[in-house]
């Protein structure tokens, strides 16, 4: 039953699967990404790292992330961890962002320490291995993966209406299981 030229509340949806269709809040981009508010923020403001489904403009506005953008922030986590410097970290970003998110999971990505290398065969792989110095990978199949099932747990924005999907997280199905029975 509904009031007079009310409408009836609606209930949160389920977090779509199609990952161009949403978007993540800072905090989730955070949580799945493995960073810090903190680090979002300066690496937003910096221009290392933007949002790249909606930007902070004024003072209360919220950045929305969208799936490509954890991915590059997951892997500028690791590249910085890792000692590769901010320049060449900066040069792997707009390769990342340059390319399409399908493309993603299918990119391997190879640094000596001091340049970021994109590696799409083995041969690719031995050819760096061949130069004798210490080199490090990063699989970006499995960041992806990694991220995909961070942000299943987590809530999104739907891009277009701005509703919020809710991300399916056990703890929050335990609690509604025992708030039933009791």
């Amino acid at each position: 039953m509904y009031g007079h030229g009310t409408e009836p509340a609606r209930q949160p949806q389920e977090a779509a699967a199609d990952p161009d269709e949403v978007g993540y809040r800072g905090p989730a981009a955070c949580a799945a990404a493995g960073i810090t508010y903190r680090q979002l923020d300066y690496w937003a403001r910096t221009g290392l790292v933007e949002p790249g489904v909606r930007a902070a403009h004024g003072s209360g506005a919220q950045r929305l992330y969208g799936f490509h953008d954890v991915v590059v922030l997951k892997i500028v986590k690791r590249l910085l961890d890792t000692g590769v410097s901010l320049q060449s970290i900066r040069t792997a970003v707009r390769h990342l962002r340059a390319t399409d998110t399908a493309d993603l999971r299918r990119m391997t990505l190879i640094s000596d320490g001091a340049t970021v290398y994109e590696c799409t065969s083995p041969d690719e792989v031995v050819d760096l291995l061949q130069g004798g110095q210490g080199i490090f990978g990063i699989a970006v199949g499995v960041v992806w993966s990694d991220v995909r099932a961070a942000l299943a747990q987590l809530h999104a924005e739907r891009v277009d209406t701005g509703e919020t999907l809710v991300g399916h997280n056990a703890a929050d199905e335990l609690a509604r299981r025992r708030s039933r029975a009791g």
